[in-house]
């Protein structure tokens, strides 16, 4: 019997592909993983374009978002949901986050993503989303697993903590 302290495990379920959606699973992730926790991602429906090999065009959508406000001009600029419906709107604001993230030195997704593989994080990407969406594993990542929703239920059946993202 060992007296090493058992590291806890953690769980999510990622279910969105925009850009700032894509950041809460993937800092989620890495710090757990950076504090010793056995950390799996279980990338479900939209979240599986996560997964991809080049995440670089992700996108943000400011319709269902209004509390998203922009630093600009010396304050923040809140975007009104009837302004999503403009064509190239969600592209301009895209940008402006894309900028706002390298401005502040923010990692980018494939950073992140990268780092959380090189911490051990397992990804697991949806086999019935693969299948629904008509994607192949050769537009994913390399070294990801594919499994179905039982496979899930029995990791987060042992996991401590369990996130819906």
């Amino acid at each position: 019997m060992s007296d090493a302290p058992k590291s806890k495990k953690m769980t999510m379920i990622v279910t969105k592909g925009s850009l700032d959606w894509a950041y809460p699973p993937f800092i989620l992730a890495t710090t757990a993983a950076s504090l010793g926790h056995q950390v799996s991602l279980f990338f479900t429906f939209y979240g599986l374009a996560l997964l991809k090999k080049d995440v670089s065009d992700l996108q943000i959508s400011t319709l269902g978002n209004p509390a998203m406000a922009m630093p600009m001009m010396g304050t923040h600029m809140i975007m009104p949901n009837m302004v999503s419906m403009l064509p190239g709107v969600d592209a301009m604001c895209s940008a402006m986050m894309k900028n706002l993230i390298k401005k502040k030195g923010v990692a980018s997704i494939g950073e992140l993503r990268e780092a959380a593989i090189d911490l051990g994080v397992r990804f697991i990407g949806c086999q019935m989303t693969l299948d629904l969406f008509e994607m192949k594993k050769e537009d994913l990542i390399d070294g990801i697993e594919l499994a179905g929703a039982a496979t899930y239920i029995e990791i987060a059946s042992e996991s401590e903590i369990n996130l819906f993202v």
